[in-house]
């Protein structure tokens, strides 16, 4: 009755490949569109000195990190979590729960409502980086993308949206 195989699950490389490009992505944008954009400026300027979030895909996926510094701006600060102090975390429970977030088939509201985000630190920096990271979408996805990954989608004039894309990829790429 005890005879049978232990089969261990597969790595799905390039699934990982893509949620680690996305945050790294996502992770370059927050910098950028603090400096572009004053609503989101204003968030980050609410979140304590030195603060640090996270957000990354358990078990042992891919995450970005991003930092507060001392003169109150945001900076990316890398791909790996160990040996940093996080004061927010936020973690996709699984991959594939990951896959759905990153291709916009569902919201973050939505993830967090289904228990998909594991949020470990104070309730009101989460809904902050909650907040930034639905405007940070809002400026990289086009609208009919975005109106799936946001709750609510703004109603920004279409020329604030375009050119605050075009400065956030052009930053996010160059690293400026």
């Amino acid at each position: 009755m005890g005879n049978f195989r232990q089969v261990e699950p597969g790595r799905k490389p390039f699934k990982r490949a893509y949620l680690a490009v996305m945050l790294w992505f996502v992770g370059r944008s927050i910098p950028i569109a603090a400096k572009i954009d004053p609503a989101i400026a204003k968030e980050i300027a609410g979140l304590p000195e030195g603060f640090t979030f996270s957000l990354g895909v358990l078990p042992a996926g891919p995450a970005m990190i991003v930092g507060k510094d001392a003169s109150g701006r945001a900076r990316y600060l890398g791909l790996r979590p160990e040996g940093r102090k996080i004061d927010l975390s936020l973690k996709i429970r699984n991959i594939e729960a990951a896959i759905g977030m990153f291709t916009f088939r569902e919201g973050t509201a939505v993830a967090t409502a289904r228990n998909r985000l594991i949020v470990d630190g104070e309730v009101p920096h989460a809904c902050v980086v909650v907040r930034i990271l639905d405007a940070v979408e809002v400026y990289l996805l086009f609208k009919v993308i975005a109106r799936l990954a946001v709750k609510r989608y703004p109603d920004w004039p279409m020329g604030r949206i375009l050119w605050g894309r075009f400065r956030i990829y052009l930053g996010a790429v160059l690293g400026f």
